[in-house]
C-alpha cells in the first residue's frame, strides 16, 4: 500500500465521516423535533416502542443520536424508564438502516439496470440537485433538505474513495494475516468495540468494515465477532451522556449496554455451539457488504426478539445496579419540571425549543394560580396564602432564570424561520409572565394593609372591584389557555377585554374620586382601591402583550408590540361584536352586573 493510497484513505474516510454527520444533522433539522416529540408520547406498548425506535433512527440516520435522546426524555421525566426500553432496542435495529444503504456499493453487473443501481450513477445527480436546492434555498428548512441530500452523495462518495484506496490491501500477506487473527471471537468483539467507542457511531465502523471487506480477504469468522463488539462499542455514547444526569437515566444507558452485551453473549454462544456441532462451510468465505448488512440486522433483529419480552427484566438488573436513593423521593415537583430544560436536547434545538414552551406554559400557570389567590386575599386575607402567593413567585423568578439562558442556547442552534420567531415570542413573553407574578406579590401586600376588609367598601366601590376582577381572571384565563397551543383565534379575543379593562380603569377611578370627594369612602380604603385599580390594569396589560405575541406569531408579523396592538382595526365587525360582549359582561354602571357564569361566550358571539 503506497503513500498515496494511504492519503487516499484518509481524504475518503473524512468525506465518509462528514457525509454521515451532514446528512444526519440535515434530516434531524429538517424533522423539526417531530421525531424527538414522537419517542416521548407514543410508547404505549412495548412493540410500538421498538417500532418508534426503528422508524426514528431510520429517519435520523443515527443510533447514537436516539439513545441520547432517550436518556435526556428519561432525565427531564417525559419518558418513562419501562417505555425507554424497547425504543432502545428498537434503535439497533434502525441502525442497519445505514449498511444497507452503503452495501449498495459492492454491487455489481454490467447490465443497464444493473448499473442505475450502483451509487457512482445516481450519487452525482443527487449531489447536483442538492447544490442546485441549496443556491435557491430561501428558508432554513429547505436548505437542511439540500444538506441531507449532499451528506448522502458525499457519504456514498468517501465510501467509493476508502474502497479504493484499500484495493492494494488484497495482495498484503500481513493485512490477511491480520483478519486472520481476528477470527478469535474475543479479539474481533474488543476491535468491534474499541474501534466502534473511538469513532462513537456503529453506522460509521459498519461502513468502515464494508470498505475494508471490498478487498476480498476478510473472512466471515472474522467480520462476525467485530460487527458483535461495534453493537457493544456504540453504547459509550449513552454511557457518556448519562453523566450528570438523574439515576432513572443513568439506567437507560445501563439497559443499553446490559442488552447489547447479553445479546452478543448469547448469539454467539448459540452460533459457536451450533458450529461445533456442525460445522458451517461459509466461515472461510470472504464476506461482502451485502452479506456484512445482512448479519448485522439479523444480529440486531435477533436480540430484539429474544430479550424484548424480558425488558422488566432488565430494567431490574438496572435497579441493582444503578439503585433508588431517598433524596430522589423528595424532588420538588417545580425541579422535575424544570428537568425538561436539559441541556442534553441542546443537539436538536427544534426539540429543545418545544421542551421551553412546555416550561413557559407552566410558569404562566403558576403565575396565574398566583395572581387568582392574590385576587381572593382581597375579601378574605391570611397568611397562609400570602405564603403561598410568595412561595409561587420565588417559583416563577426561578423558571424565568433558566428558561432565559436555556434560549439564549438555543438561539445559537439550528432553527427554521418558525422556530427563531416562535425563541422570539417565548422570550419576550417569559418577562411579561414573571411581572404577572410580581404583580401577584404587589396585590398580596395591598390585601395585607387592608386585612382583607373589603367588605367595608362602599357598596358601589364593592360592585367595581367584583366587576374588575371578574375581567381580570377572564383574562388571564383566556391567556393561558391561548398561550398553551399559541391559539391566534383566541388569542385575538383578548385584545378587545383588554380595551374593555381600561375603559374600567378610567371609570371606575373617576366615580372613586368622587366618592373620596364626597366622604363615601375612606382616605385610609380609598388609597388602597387606587393602587388595585393599578396593579389589575397593569396584568391586563402584560396580557394584552402575550396576546400579541400569539397574534405576530401566527400572521408571521414583525412590528413591535405597542404597534401591533395599535395597527389592529378596532372597528372591524369581529373585534367590535367581541368589545361589545365584554361591555354587556362588564358594565360600569352600578346593579348591572352579576357574578355568576356568562351564558354566552366569545365564541356563540362570532357565531352570530
Amino acid at each position: 500500500m503506497s503513500y498515496l493510497n494511504i492519503l487516499q484513505l484518509i481524504g475518503g474516510l473524512s468525506l465518509f465521516l462528514f457525509g454521515m454527520q451532514l446528512l444526519s444533522d440535515g434530516l434531524t433539522t429538517v424533522s423539526g423535533g417531530r421525531m424527538e416529540q414522537l419517542l416521548g408520547r407514543f410508547c404505549s406498548t412495548k412493540t410500538k416502542g421498538v417500532l418508534l425506535g426503528t422508524a426514528v433512527t431510520g429517519v435520523i440516520q443515527s443510533s447514537s443520536a436516539t439513545t441520547v435522546m432517550v436518556v435526556a426524555l428519561v432525565n427531564s421525566g417525559v419518558m418513562l424508564l419501562r417505555q425507554a426500553v424497547p425504543v432502545i432496542m428498537g434503535a439497533n435495529i434502525g441502525t442497519t438502516v445505514t449498511g444497507w444503504l452503503l452495501s449498495m456499493t459492492s454491487i455489481s453487473g454490467s447490465g443497464i439496470f444493473i448499473n442505475l443501481l450502483k451509487p457512482s450513477s445516481w450519487t452525482p445527480i443527487l449531489a447536483l440537485v442538492g447544490i442546485i436546492m441549496l443556491f435557491k434555498a430561501k428558508t432554513e428548512v429547505k436548505k437542511y433538505k439540500a444538506y441531507a441530500l449532499l451528506g448522502f452523495a458525499v457519504l456514498m462518495f468517501g465510501m467509493d474513495v476508502m474502497s479504493s484506496a484499500l484495493a492494494p490491501l488484497q495482495h498484503e500477506p500481513g493485512f490477511i494475516d491480520l483478519f486472520r487473527k481476528f477470527s478469535n471471537p474475543l479479539l474481533g468483539v474488543l476491535v468491534g468495540a474499541l474501534t466502534t467507542a473511538l469513532i462513537q457511531s456503529s453506522s460509521a465502523s459498519v461502513g468502515i468494515l464494508m470498505a475494508l471487506s471490498s478487498t476480498g480477504v476478510i473472512p466471515f469468522a472474522a467480520a462476525l465477532p467485530i460487527i458483535m463488539g461495534q453493537n457493544i462499542g456504540t453504547c459509550i455514547t449513552a454511557v457518556l451522556a448519562s453523566i450528570g444526569t438523574n439515576r432513572n437515566a443513568k439506567r437507560v444507558a445501563v439497559v443499553h449496554l446490559s442488552f447489547n452485551i447479553i445479546g452478543t453473549l448469547v448469539f454467539m454462544l448459540l452460533f459457536y455451539i451450533i458450529h461445533a456441532v456442525r460445522p458451517f462451510p461459509f466461515m472461510d468465505n470472504t464476506v461482502t457488504p451485502l452479506i456484512l448488512a445482512i448479519v448485522h440486522t439479523t444480529f440486531n433483529v435477533f436480540s430484539s426478539a429474544i430479550l424484548l419480552p424480558f425488558s422488566e427484566q432488565l430494567i431490574k438488573l438496572s435497579k441493582k445496579i444503578v439503585p433508588t436513593r431517598e433524596s430522589e423521593l423528595e424532588e420538588l415537583e417545580e425541579d422535575i419540571q424544570l428537568k425538561l430544560l436539559d441541556p442534553r436536547f441542546l443537539d436538536r434545538p427544534a426539540f429543545a425549543l418545544e421542551q421551553a414552551s412546555n416550561v413557559s406554559y407552566s410558569m404562566l400557570e403558576i403565575a396565574n394560580n398566583g395572581m387568582n389567590l392574590a385576587l381572593d386575599l382581597l375579601n378574605s386575607f391570611s397568611e397562609e396564602g400570602y405564603n403561598c402567593v410568595e412561595k409561587w413567585e420565588r417559583q416563577v423568578d426561578k423558571y424565568e432564570d433558566a428558561l432565559s439562558e436555556y434560549l439564549i442556547k438555543i438561539s445559537s442552534g439550528k432553527l427554521d424561520e418558525r422556530g427563531s420567531q416562535k425563541l422570539t415570542i417565548l422570550m419576550h413573553a417569559i418577562n411579561d409572565i414573571e411581572r404577572i407574578s410580581d404583580h401577584s406579590i404587589n396585590l398580596s401586600d395591598l390585601a395585607r394593609k387592608n386585612e382583607g376588609k373589603v367588605a367595608e367598601f362602599s357598596p358601589q366601590a364593592k360592585e367595581e372591584i367584583n366587576v374588575y376582577t371578574s375581567a381580570v381572571r377572564e383574562i388571564l384565563q383566556r391567556t393561558l389557555v391561548a398561550f398553551e397551543n399559541l391559539d391566534a383565534g383566541l388569542a385575538f379575543t383578548i385584545e378587545p377585554l383588554e380595551d374593555r379593562i381600561d375603559e374600567l380603569n378610567k371609570k371606575f377611578t373617576s366615580k372613586h374620586i368622587e366618592r373620596l370627594k364626597e366622604g363615601s369612602c375612606n382616605i385610609e380604603h380609598g388609597y388602597i382601591l387606587n393602587e388595585v385599580y393599578n396593579v389589575l390594569e397593569r396584568v391586563a396589560d402584560h396580557c394584552s402583550n402575550i396576546g400579541i405575541y400569539i397574534m405576530q406569531y401566527q400572521q408571521d408579523d414583525s412590528l413591535r408590540v405597542h404597534d401591533y396592538a395599535h395597527s389592529l382595526d378596532r372597528s372591524d365587525d369581529e373585534y367590535e361584536k367581541i368589545y361589545q360582549h365584554y361591555v354587556s359582561k362588564y358594565p360600569i354602571e352600578n346593579g348591572q352586573f352579576s357574578n355568576g357564569e356568562s351564558t354566552v361566550s366569545v365564541i356563540e358571539v362570532l357565531a352570530e
